[in-house]
């Protein structure tokens, strides 16, 4: 008798165990030296792209992309969930969107990043719910300095983050009912671009005695602790102000609009930290926010204010907390620029949103490849074509080296690479090689391109002392010992193939014409390709 109890017990706590592993949810781990998204246990790599705005809001309109969207090897959809259609009155839901949002996706295979149209997006209120814009004295605007209101929901009013909280906790909810399970929602987005425009912070009445008031003592807690990890721009600005330890806003930081958008870009933060706390409280999937990056030489107001931008991000790190990270949505060119600017401090990048241009193809190889992004999504991917653009050609690379790009993250094993006209050449070091790369279309073999303003892009990875993996588009690619005493590095092979479920499956071995018989390995613009190289070295 004993014996079957011991049996049933043992079968009871194997069934349970089971279950349990089944429903860990999606989160964010450390691995190494790097931060690694985990879906149903499994590291996971974001081969994205966002939907436009208005695609989500109808079922029948959106039905016909999913096929394109396999077509150019997406696996993760970014779509918004609108507060006005899912509480058009006010505690009266409805989520037939979502419902059917997530029925589609498990049908082509498909994850799901939901972004929260709440009380911002773009800055303005324009997704909140009719019952909301129409109630003004309820739900406050933000206030202007001379004393307008904007379409902009104060961020310093109660009713506006208790009206919000209670729709993306219903929202939180409902998802963990329907979803749980199958994982396939694995992040949430919470608004939209969150800023002040024209002007710098909100007058209203409470922002203004606030922002006469003493600076709280968290932040102050936050900045004293942190001041050697603070980010650059930050730290000179508030030595500069003289670094003042307590006082009102502008005792502490100085009189400028950039105290200002210090102010404003706490209040934001501590009203996001509250909205995704009671988020995460009813399903606690990861979350961030998104900023749309500040132009150089506009100041505060006339950029879109105090949302996670590179500047602000210890700011927000100190008043949103239970936010997982920050990320940009890069539309400017410089984009190597701002992956260094969100890829510090700890702060994991993931780009949510990027100009759909065909310099998308080489921006994903290069985020993934040198920052190890958890992600890269170009906006308003059903407009992409799979057949003329070069993205889906980007995205076949990544889906096939994804096993190989996960289990090497962390371990300085793994580089990205992108190259103009600008700056055509670049020199990395990996392994024991320095490796140089250079703009293939610069070469006078190279096949003419009536592309205007061409990127190659490419992924290096060691697989060994002498073996590497390199995949991208546009490149000539070179290799220099380290070791001085045999100071030649000569091919003894390369061949082209394709990864099939983490499996090397060679193809055509290109040790003739193809590398200019051993003088370096390309990589043609014309396409996108996957080569491995094994080295010698010799004097």
């Amino acid at each position: 008798m004993k014996k079957i109890i011991y049996i049933l017990c043992l079968l009871f706590l194997t069934a349970y165990n089971g279950i349990y592993a089944q429903t860990d949810l999606p989160h964010l781990e450390r691995q190494d030296n790097s931060i690694t998204l985990i879906v149903n246990n499994k590291p996971y790599l974001i081969i994205g792209g966002e939907l436009g705005n208005s695609t989500a809001s109808d079922i029948k309109y959106l039905h016909p992309f999913w096929e394109k969207f396999i077509e150019n090897h997406v696996n993760t959809i970014l779509a918004p969930v609108y507060w006005e259609l899912i509480e058009p009155q006010e505690g009266k839901y409805n989520f037939d969107l979502v419902d059917n949002l997530i029925k589609e996706a498990r049908k082509s295979n498909i994850k799901l990043v939901l972004l929260w149209f709440g009380a911002w997006k773009n800055s303005m209120s324009c997704y909140a719910p009719e019952w909301v814009k129409t109630n003004l004295k309820r739900f406050p605007r933000a206030i202007t300095s001379k004393g307008e209101g904007l379409e902009i929901l104060s961020p310093f009013s109660e009713n506006n983050l208790d009206a919000d909280i209670k729709a993306f906790s219903k929202l939180l909810a409902h998802i963990r009912e329907i979803d749980s399970k199958e994982q396939t929602v694995i992040m949430i987005q919470v608004e939209n671009e969150i800023a002040m425009i024209p002007e710098a912070r909100d007058y209203c009445d409470t922002a203004n005695e606030l922002y006469k008031s003493e600076v709280p003592g968290e932040l102050l807690k936050y900045i004293s602790e942190n001041r050697e990890k603070l980010v650059p721009e930050f730290k000179n600005y508030i030595e500069k102000a003289g670094n003042n330890k307590s006082g009102s806003w502008e005792e502490v930081f100085g009189k400028s609009v950039y105290t200002e958008e210090i102010f404003q870009a706490w209040y934001y933060g501590v009203f996001i930290n509250k909205l995704a706390l009671a988020g995460k409280n009813e399903y606690p999937l990861p979350m961030y926010v998104n900023a749309a990056l500040n132009r150089e030489g506009y100041l505060p107001g006339e950029y879109p204010s105090a949302g996670p931008l590179p500047h602000l991000m210890d700011i927000w790190k100190a008043s949103a907390k239970s936010l997982d990270f920050l990320s940009p949505d890069i539309y400017f060119p410089d984009f190597i620029k701002y992956c260094k600017l969100y890829n510090r401090g700890g702060n994991p990048l993931f780009i949510p949103e990027a100009e759909p241009s065909f310099a998308a193809a080489a921006n994903a190889l290069y985020a993934i490849g040198e920052h190890e992004a958890i992600g890269f999504s170009p906006f308003f991917i059903e407009s992409i074509d799979p057949e003329n653009h070069r993205l889906g050609k980007a995205y076949n690379i990544l889906k096939q080296l994804s096993p190989i790009i996960l289990k090497n993250r962390g371990k300085n094993k793994i580089r990205g690479v992108l190259l103009d006209k600008d700056m055509p050449v670049q020199e990395i070091q990996l392994g024991n090689y320095s490796i140089t790369c250079s703009f293939e279309l610069n070469d006078k073999y190279a096949a003419k391109t009536i592309d205007e303003n061409p990127k190659a892009g490419g992924i290096i990875i060691q697989l060994s002392e002498d073996e590497y993996i390199i995949a991208g588009s546009g490149l000539i690619v070179t290799f220099t010992p380290i070791d001085k005493e045999y100071p030649i590095a000569g091919f003894i092979s390369i061949d082209e193939g394709k990864y099939d479920n983490g499996k090397w499956i060679p193809g055509r071995r290109l040790n003739g014409d193809q590398n200019h018989q051993g003088r370096h390995m390309r990589l043609s613009y014309q396409d996108f390709e996957i080569q491995k190289v094994r080295l010698y070295n010799y004097k």
